[in-house]
């Protein structure tokens, strides 16, 4: 069977149409460098197409080859652009229309070569790991290593199942008694999964901490969250769930939303997947419909985005980092919480966007690679990763 053509292959990445086979042929003919007149052809003719980008005007497209040409090659119209593409210029626009990055999830096992310095350091990617704060202060470490009974709270019974889930087991008159509180926290470099004793599911993300009661006994549900969390919500008529982040309040009966409230980011963010919430702020409440996204920022206003990117909001959750005209340092601080490093820039922070989907099972040596086509350096040095621009 002859091989699909490059651009066919380029084409259908972009129109999420690519089997595993052919994105491995596409990430194969990448790597060996191999086409190099068809990636030329390819990448020239996606740059001048509107659909994909729409920055097809004159204008835009000398701008864009103005930033991305190298030093010493000549300007030349856009119709006689196929030599100008060296190799630096096409990872710059590999970079630009978010190809590579879907490659690795299918890539060859292949050592990381140059561009990064390669010492021994102790960065990994994270995985299944937590404290449980009991209610009496005691502390139970949690891993992906053991199943089983972990404590008592009462009448509730706390038990470890399927390798990274916590969940809580009722037993007898479990309204009884003083309401108990317990705190899931998640390090830098872990995740967690808890069903709360309502049968609610969480997702629980690097550096998040999340406090909840041993038994909803009241009118509500009440949880207080910070960081990043996915949650399910159980439904139960007339006992609303609620979700405390910050200033923020998220009131819901049953539903699937994610709530992102790090204290380092600029903005804490609800995001609806299903059904509906109303979102309570100091300013009033707002209800959200599937796909629409409520934004506070640090000064306290309030915004809706409509038609957010929802496999980019839980990609977290499902594996895999996912960047959408991502600055460099929101990429960053995700880095760190997940491979729990620092992060420090030498120079002035550079001014780029990145897009596209990278495992966070990948070696940090991978995902600084991925980086690294927009012409954007890095040095590890122990736990911590400084950007060279």
């Amino acid at each position: 069977m002859e091989p699909t053509p490059l651009s066919t292959l380029i084409a259908r990445y972009l129109n999420d149409a690519l089997s595993e086979e052919e994105t491995a042929q596409l990430w194969e003919t990448l790597r060996q460098g191999h086409g190099q007149d068809a990636w030329e052809e390819a990448l020239v003719a996606l740059l001048q197409d509107k659909t994909k980008h729409g920055q097809a005007n004159a204008e835009r497209m000398e701008q864009i080859y103005a930033s991305i040409r190298p030093a010493d090659t000549p300007v030349v119209p856009i119709a006689r652009r196929r030599r100008w593409l060296y190799p630096a210029a096409v990872a710059a626009i590999v970079a630009v229309i978010v190809v590579v990055a879907a490659f690795w999830r299918f890539r060859p096992q292949q050592p990381v070569a140059g561009g990064i310095n390669s010492p021994v350091h102790h960065v990994v990617p994270g995985s299944n790991k937590a404290t449980l704060i009991l209610a009496d202060g005691s502390t139970i470490t949690l891993d992906s290593t053991a199943n089983g009974a972990l404590a008592q709270q009462g009448n509730v019974q706390i038990v470890q199942v399927n390798n990274g889930q916590l969940a809580y087991e009722a037993g007898g008159d479990h309204h009884s008694g003083a309401v108990q509180y317990n705190t899931l926290a998640i390090p830098r470099g872990g995740q967690f999964r808890v069903t709360l004793p309502d049968g609610t599911n969480v997702w629980i993300n690097a550096a998040s901490t999340l406090r909840y009661p041993t038994v909803f006994s009241g009118a509500d549900r009440t949880v207080e969250l910070t960081g990043e969390a996915y949650f399910e919500v159980a439904k139960m008529p007339g006992k609303p769930f609620h979700v405390k982040a910050g200033h923020m309040d998220v009131q819901v009966l049953g539903t699937h939303f994610n709530v992102m409230a790090y204290t380092e980011e600029t903005a804490v963010r609800t995001t609806l997947l299903e059904g509906a919430v109303k979102v309570h702020t100091g300013g009033g409440g707002t209800a959200l419909r599937p796909g629409q996204q409520l934004r506070m920022d640090q000064a306290g206003q309030v915004s809706v985005v409509n038609d957010v990117d929802l496999e980019e909001i839980v990609a977290w959750k499902n594996g895999y980092f996912r960047f959408n005209h991502e600055k460099l340092p929101g990429v960053m601080r995700q880095i760190a919480r997940w491979y729990d490093v620092d992060i420090a820039y030498e120079g002035n922070i550079p001014d780029r966007e990145f897009g596209g989907k990278i495992s966070r099972n990948s070696s940090i040596e991978e995902v600084l690679k991925i980086l690294e086509l927009s012409n954007i350096h890095f040095r590890i040095e122990k736990k911590k990763i400084i950007v060279i621009p």
